[in-house]
């Protein structure tokens, strides 16, 4: 079986190869290469002498992550792909400055720990948490400009920006948001390092779960059944250590969409002693479906970066695109190099993903795919209020881990925006929470997110489906 499946995977390469050109055309690569391509979804600055200076100041700035990090974390999503591993990514559609507060950070890494202990349980095997946190400060736009009774303002595009308030004043552009932006990502990471060294884990105690919406649940008595197999787990293993030291540190890895350019430019440096370039403002950087054009700006840079990458597809792509991205991101079919994150839309991954995962197999490469059950099932409300409905994002996570698994492919990790605190932005889930009561506490200025309980409640349903297949 080895044997055939290498020799098929060769064969398929080879063809590939011919049906795109090489990534070599582009010619040698720098942090600055990007500035020749067509650049999309860039904020206009009306004074280039600021932006040029607040550049030097962060080209200067210490790092927020290490390539010892950034490699630690290539490792795992190799493993993910293989289906040794399970990647669990979450946390806000978009960061605001206001937000950078220790109970909404704690909240985050809470609820992505909480559910990754579940995952660790129902899968039975290892997670890497990824947070969309330290860095998630920008969002693309469909529009550069928005109008509001008559007015025409720059479009909001997320606190690194400008800012949300249709004013003038706050609108342009501020290249001192890049730098608070830095600041930012650097105190949330603080944090969250010295959260994570320092017994946060202790948090996974089922004693401190709330558990109180399994009540209106069908699956009520299994919630907390399995809630308590976990907890008499973690006291099997903290009596037979003898402390409690390993299960209280834990890895938190960090991503966010990168858009603005001269931000990333910024933070690309080379390391002692590693080869290449690294993209140090953050572990997992990620090309959105607006930027991923293999012609454009976006994928030049990141073509050139060692971080791993992962990029947005959606019911748009084409297999002709999807070969030529991964000639330019993944030529060399680096181990933990490239993710792949599939956003259809509940009730289309049966028809959509069987050519994305064909193409990706006639490449010969190997790849980590993600599903992200959000973006493809946001809608409006009758008051054209942004919603999404617990049922599609559910039901899309369980058609994809089907249809991989009918396709020999392994689904190696699941996309979530979510937050750990009591918003009301979602339907649906074990409460029922209807279109009436999103008013209670709706929050996001951008895309609606999984409130605590419904991410927990989604946890516990993905893991029902027991251990994930493995790859050789």
């Amino acid at each position: 079986m080895t044997v055939s499946r290498t020799a098929d995977r060769a064969q398929r390469k080879a063809a590939a190869s011919t049906a795109t050109d090489p990534p070599a055309e582009r010619g040698t690569w720098q942090p600055r290469s990007w500035r020749s391509f067509e650049v999309a979804q860039q904020p206009t600055y009306p004074d280039r002498v600021a932006l040029e200076t607040v550049l030097r100041e962060l080209a200067a700035l210490p790092p927020l992550v290490t390539s010892w990090e950034v490699e630690t974390l290539k490792q795992e999503i190799d493993e993910a792909a293989r289906g040794e591993r399970f990647l669990l990514w979450g946390g806000d559609c978009a960061e605001t400055f206001v937000d950078c507060r220790s109970q909404t950070i704690t909240a985050k890494l809470k609820i992505l720990l909480q559910m990754s202990l579940v995952l660790v349980h129902g899968l039975r095997v290892r997670v890497t948490r990824v947070g969309r946190f330290a860095g998630q400060y920008a969002k693309p736009r469909s529009s550069d400009l928005e109008t509001v009774d008559g007015r025409t303002l720059p479009s909001y595009r997320g606190d690194l920006v400008n800012g949300v308030e249709f004013e003038e004043s706050v609108r342009v552009p501020d290249p001192q948001r890049l730098l608070r932006g830095y600041e930012r990502s650097a105190l949330t990471l603080n944090f969250i390092r010295s959260l994570t060294e320092g017994g946060f884990a202790d948090l996974h105690h089922p004693e401190q779960w709330e558990l109180s919406f399994a009540d209106h649940s069908d699956h009520a008595e299994e919630y907390r059944r399995r809630v308590e197999e976990i907890r008499t787990s973690v006291t099997f293993v903290e009596m037979l250590a003898g402390h409690r030291q390993g299960l209280e540190r834990v890895e938190f890895f960090t991503s966010h969409e990168a858009l603005v350019m001269p931000y990333e430019e910024a933070l690309t440096r080379t390391v002692p002693r590693r080869e290449g370039w690294y993209d140090l403002s953050t572990h997992l950087p990620w090309i959105g479906m607006r930027t991923a054009d293999p012609a454009g700006a976006h994928v030049e840079f990141f073509r050139g970066v060692r971080n791993p990458v992962a990029v947005k597809i959606g019911p748009a792509m084409t297999r002709d695109r999807l070969l030529r991205l991964l000639d330019l991101l993944h030529p060399c079919d680096e181990p933990g190099r490239l993710a792949l994150v599939h956003r259809l839309g509940a009730g289309r991954v049966e028809e959509l993903l069987p050519a994305l995962v064909e193409a990706v197999r006639e490449s010969g490469k190997r790849v980590l795919w993600v599903c992200d059950p959000m973006h493809g099932n946001t809608q409006k409300t009758s008051r054209g209020l942004k919603t999404r409905r617990f049922e599609d994002i559910l039901g899309e996570v369980e058609d994809s881990f089907r249809v991989h698994a009918e396709l020999d492919s392994v689904l190696g990790g699941i996309h979530f925006e979510l937050t750990g605190e009591d918003v009301t932005e979602c339907v649906g889930g074990a409460r029922g929470l209807d279109e009436e009561g999103l008013d209670r506490a709706y929050r996001s200025f951008v895309d609606p997110r999984l409130n605590y309980e419904q991410a927990l409640e989604m946890a516990l349903l993905v893991a029902r489906r027991g251990p994930t297949k493995r790859v050789p």
